[in-house]
């Protein structure tokens, strides 16, 4: 895409325009979960469900060329929210019964990936309209407006739905999508380079990926996200294993809703700074770190209302903190142009890890119970938090290495 704006964006817009991401993420991944648990649903077929969903994620980066390579940024994002919210829609004629899981998990697959044609101009307005100097805060933004939506869309999904309907719930929540799109107003616009054919506009986008496939950092990058490091699985089933804490509904919507988004808000910015100020990688792998101790906390406290709620707002903060470094990460690697296919390239990555461990958390509660759950979630985000560290240790002295052999000022 090439830049044809008179002004940069603000980073803190970009919280508005990922908005309607989270929140239908947060509606599958938090509202469902515990609805279907309260009709009958097991939490290992409702972990299955919701993982199945996410995975939609992984495929981001097939479509996400379109974006890049054919109409503008604007009408893109208006296309993806509008069909989020469709399917979203279309969930209100299916009723919650096991006979439906096969129709649910469909629906809840097509309704991520509308979300993922949201979220992809994104990318392209955070790399190619930001201040370079400010896309460590608009990162910040970015994952506040991802899981801060995920947890008010869940939170107040439940809410909604269990002293309404959950047809409402979904009805308010496409609404408040539709409020979003007015964010576009105050975007820089980006356009595809017309200047080139299709078939030239698609090999300079090749090229730019085999660029950027090249570093060891990049590279390194792609290994690191998909551990069990700073993921949050655990976040897309508390709602539906509330009741190990004895917590009622109130305060399940509560703390994963929004409770859990404001304290999720604080620690995305709180980690984009963070990431400005020491390092992206310090405060990726710290927040990691902080979120294995956490789970272990819940492991081994009392298994009661006051300890869900510590428990899981920490963990929110810790997870903020890490979601904004990884974009910090992610922003500073694929560089200005063409940012919402490689953006989208690092986060269907990224999204292979909550994949494979949300259904491994179902799998080891369904099996062993919610403290073998959390144990498992603290083993193996601390062991991989000190393989990655060693990892990039060796790294940065291949590098230093290779730059004093060179001549190399560094």
């Amino acid at each position: 895409m090439r830049p044809a704006y008179p002004r940069q964006t603000a980073p803190y817009l970009i919280f508005f325009l990922v908005l309607p991401y989270g929140i239908s993420s947060g509606f599958v991944s938090v509202t469902l979960p515990f609805l279907l648990v309260q009709h009958g649903f097991t939490v290992a077929t409702t972990a299955s469900i919701t993982a199945l969903g996410l995975s939609a994620n992984l495929w981001r980066f097939a479509w996400a060329p379109l974006t890049d390579l054919t109409i503008s940024l604007h009408k893109w994002y208006l296309i993806g929210t509008a069909l989020c919210a469709a399917t979203l829609l279309f969930l209100c004629g299916i009723p919650l019964r096991l006979s439906s899981a096969f129709m649910l998990t469909v629906i809840v697959f097509l309704s991520q990936i509308a979300a993922t044609l949201v979220v992809s101009p994104v990318g392209g307005f955070m790399a190619g309209t930001v201040h370079p100097e400010k896309k460590g805060l608009a990162a910040g933004w970015y994952q506040a407006g991802n899981v801060g939506g995920m947890g008010f869309g869940g939170g107040a999904g439940i809410w909604l739905s269990t002293h309404y309907s959950y047809q409402l719930a979904i009805v308010v929540l496409c609404l408040i999508m539709a409020v979003c799109t007015f964010t576009l107003y105050f975007v820089a616009p980006v356009q595809a380079d017309k200047s080139k054919e299709l078939t030239g506009r698609l090999k300079l986008l090749f090229t730019d990926l085999k660029s950027l496939l090249r570093s060891s950092m990049v590279i390194y990058s792609f290994l690191v996200i998909i551990t069990p490091v700073g993921i949050g699985a655990a976040a897309y089933i508390w709602s539906s294993v509330g009741g190990d804490w004895h917590a009622d509904a109130d305060l399940v919507a509560l703390v994963n809703g929004v409770l859990g988004a404001i304290i999720t808000v604080l620690g995305c910015v709180v980690g984009g700074w963070v990431a400005d100020k020491a390092g992206r990688w310090w405060s990726f792998f710290g927040a990691g770190s902080l979120m294995a101790l956490i789970a272990a906390f819940m492991a081994f406290a009392g298994f009661n209302p006051f300890t869900y709620t510590v428990g899981i707002l920490s963990y929110a903060f810790a997870f903020g903190c890490a979601s904004a470094a990884f974009s910090a990460v992610a922003l500073h690697a694929i560089g200005p142009d063409l940012g919402s296919t490689k953006y989208a390239l690092i986060s269907s990555f990224s999204n292979i890890a909550p994949v494979y461990m949300t259904a491994l958390d179902g799998w080891v509660y369904g099996r062993s119970g919610i403290k073998a759950m959390l144990l498992t979630e603290s083993l193996l985000g601390g062991v991989f938090v000190v393989i990655s560290l060693l990892v990039l240790q060796w790294l940065n002295k291949k590098e230093l290495f290779r730059h004093i052999k060179l001549g190399v000022e560094v």
